[in-house]
C-alpha cells in the first residue's frame, strides 16, 4: 500500500465520523475516539507491511501497540483482515474480526460483534462483508457467507448463512425482517475517493 492511499483511508475514516477533515480534527480524535485509534495503527501497519526496511524499526512499535490496545479496549481485528475505506467502529469493546474477513467500504461495526471462522461443514471459512454494511451490537456472522452491500444485521443476530443486498436481517439463526437494509445507518459516505495504489 502506498503513502498516498494509507493517508487517504485514514482520512475516509475520520470523515466517517465528523463529515469532514482537518489537522486538528485528526489529532483530536485520535486522542479521544479509541476506535479511530485503533483504524489509524490498522492502516499504519498495513502501510507498513509492504517496506521491509522502514517496517523494521517501526512495524514492531505499531504491532505492540495496536495489542496494548486490543487488551486496553477489546478490540481484537486482525491486522491481515482486508478493510475498505470509510471503516467505523461506534462503541469500543468485544470486538472480534478473524484474519480471513474481507470487510468493504463504509462498514459501521458495534461494539460485542465478533465476524469469525467456522472450521467444518459446508461453510467452514471467514465471511465477507459488502459495501455499506451495518453490523448491530453484539451480532456475530460466522463462516463462510456472503453479506451484501447496504445490508444491516440485527443486534444479537447470529448470521450463518448468506445476506441478501438491502436487506435487514435478526434473530438466532437470522432470517430477513426487512429490505430497508442500512439506511439511515451508515452516514457520511460522500468522501473523496481513495486511491487503489
Amino acid at each position: 500500500m502506498s503513502w498516498r492511499r494509507c493517508r487517504a483511508l485514514i482520512a475516509s475514516d475520520l470523515w466517517r465520523i465528523d463529515g469532514r477533515r482537518s489537522a486538528r480534527l485528526f489529532w483530536w480524535r485520535l486522542c479521544s475516539a479509541p476506535g479511530f485509534r485503533y483504524i489509524v495503527l490498522l492502516r499504519l501497519y498495513g502501510w507498513l507491511r509492504d517496506k521491509p526496511l522502514l517496517g523494521l524499526g517501526l512495524r514492531p512499535w505499531v504491532v505492540l501497540l495496536l495489542h496494548h490496545y486490543s487488551i486496553r479496549y477489546g478490540i481484537g481485528i486482525s491486522r491481515d483482515a482486508r478493510i475498505g475505506s470509510g471503516f467505523y467502529i461506534g462503541h469500543f469493546g468485544g470486538i472480534f474480526v478473524n484474519t480471513g474477513v474481507c470487510i468493504g467500504d463504509n462498514c459501521n461495526l458495534s461494539q460485542g460483534v465478533t465476524l469469525g471462522q467456522l472450521n467444518r461443514g459446508e461453510r467452514a471459512g471467514c465471511p465477507t462483508i459488502g459495501n455499506n454494511v451495518y453490523i448491530a451490537p453484539g451480532a456475530k456472522v460466522l463462516g463462510r457467507i456472503h453479506v451484501g452491500d447496504f445490508a444491516a444485521i440485527g443486534a444479537n443476530a447470529v448470521v450463518v448463512n448468506d445476506v441478501a443486498p438491502y436487506t435487514s436481517v435478526g434473530g438466532i439463526p437470522a432470517r430477513p425482517i426487512s429490505r430497508r437494509g442500512s439506511e439511515g445507518y451508515v452516514n457520511r459516505t460522500d468522501y473523496p475517493p481513495v486511491p487503489q495504489a
